[in-house]
């Protein structure tokens, strides 16, 4: 079965959130939430991978109708995606059920 709806995550560096907010509403999100975050990696991860990670986060969660994720994430990932400033990740969770949606 389908869900109706997904749930979007942008994980951002510190001050990008209002950027990935506004990204997301012109590519058709309604609003969303942002959360203040605390991000880690191990130093052997960082060098590994050849960068410095910043350890302020924000989240910017977004309840979605699913035929519409795709645009959002596109959005999302070209404008605070890993190369850009924002240093962003997104994804998106399937929503299993929904209370208070009209």
């Amino acid at each position: 079965m389908k869900s109706a709806y997904k749930c979007i995550w942008a994980i951002v560096n510190s001050g990008f959130a209002e950027e990935a907010m506004e990204i997301a509403k012109a590519c058709g999100a309604r609003g969303g939430t942002i959360l203040h975050a605390r991000g880690t990696m191990s130093k052997e991860a960082e060098k590994l991978f050849n960068i410095t990670i910043q350890p302020e986060k924000e989240i910017v969660m977004i309840l979605a109708k699913t035929e519409g994720v795709d645009a959002i994430l596109k959005g999302l990932y070209s404008g605070v995606g890993t190369s850009t400033k924002a240093q962003g990740i997104v994804f998106a969770i399937p929503v299993d059920e929904t209370m208070g949606l009209s």
